[in-house]
């Protein structure tokens, strides 16, 4: 994905989610300019460190996680809270 489009305004990603082919992909470019902005520093600009996007994921606020879940893994993947 490309930097200056996850850093760019909202419009133009929104504009970009709707070309987009991946689910997480669509679901990064949605998410406000500062959630997107920390996908770069975190998972793009770590170099080769092998689990920077799960590192990421883990240290999102709790609705940014459940909205992956709600939105990309879908409802039956997510794992039930007992």
């Amino acid at each position: 994905m490309d930097k200056a489009v996850l850093l760019g305004p909202a419009g133009v990603a929104r504009m970009a989610a709707r070309r987009a082919s991946e689910p997480e992909a669509r679901w990064l470019l949605q998410q406000p300019r500062a959630v997107r902005a920390s996908y770069v520093r975190g998972v793009l600009d770590a170099g080769d460190e092998s689990n920077a996007q799960e590192i990421w994921m883990l240290r999102q606020l709790k609705a940014v996680r459940e909205s992956y879940i709600r939105e990309v893994l879908g409802s039956g993947s997510a794992a039930q809270e007992t």
